[in-house]
């Protein structure tokens, strides 16, 4: 569903990725790991077409993005929750996921995709009336998924979805998580902590100083005290 292929990206003079490359097919929930500035936000945001590459390809369902304005990434059903979780504080928590809806035309009904969103974050459904700018932040962080899910994604891009949140909702979100994965679609997560990697992750990328150094099982990786070094926790 996604294929990265020896991407290079430069943000003004500064080399940001290096020959990155990586895949992950439907049904498969793919962890990109690495410190704070190792590149994980910029290889989704290239993706998204907020940066565009200076050599290598992208590839949606094999067909090539380079170049495509982030709405026409978006409308080929590549779904993003960026970081910040960023949601309209003066939309409801409905009409926030509403708006996913109207951005990718055909695919399920407009009702199935907010039903999907709901079951999915169920905390979301007694919250639907809600101001996005009352949420907590973990609130926002369900909201800003459920959203990309919306959307009806083929491909589902999250960045940091537990940065930040307490110990006590982080269960609650890789469940929800979880029952994404379970839907079909292609998910690629990035991640600073090795451990709020999901078990069901079918593969893992570490990424330093925005080159791939490994990519295998996300089993493969215990004991390798090189990559315990690189993603700064112990393995």
């Amino acid at each position: 569903m996604l294929a990265l292929r020896d991407v290079d990206v430069f943000i003004q003079a500064s080399h940001i990725l290096r020959k990155v490359s990586l895949e992950a097919a439907p049904g498969e929930l793919v962890c990109l790991v690495g410190r704070n500035g190792a590149g994980k936000t910029t290889t989704l945001r290239t993706v998204m077409g907020y940066l565009r590459p200076a050599a290598g390809a992208i590839t949606v369902d094999g067909a090539s993005i380079v170049g495509l304005p982030t709405h026409a990434v978006a409308a080929r059903g590549v779904g993003y929750a960026p970081e910040e979780s960023a949601v309209f504080g003066d939309l409801t928590v409905a009409e926030n996921i509403e708006l996913a809806t109207w951005t990718r035309a055909g695919g399920r009904p407009a009702a199935e995709r907010l039903a999907r969103a709901y079951d999915v974050f169920p905390r979301l459904r007694a919250a639907a009336r809600r101001g996005g700018a009352q949420l907590s932040g973990g609130e926002r962080k369900m909201l800003s998924i459920a959203r990309a899910l919306a959307l009806d994604p083929t491909l589902l891009l999250l960045d940091e979805p537990f940065e930040g949140l307490s110990p006590a909702i982080i269960p609650q979100l890789a469940a929800s998580i979880a029952a994404i994965a379970r839907l079909g679609p292609a998910i690629v997560l990035a991640e600073s902590n090795i451990h709020h990697v999901p078990v069901y992750a079918t593969r893992l990328y570490v990424i330093e100083r925005g080159e791939i150094v490994f990519a295998g099982l996300p089993q493969d990786v215990r004991g390798r005290a090189d990559l315990a070094r690189i993603v700064g926790q112990a393995l």
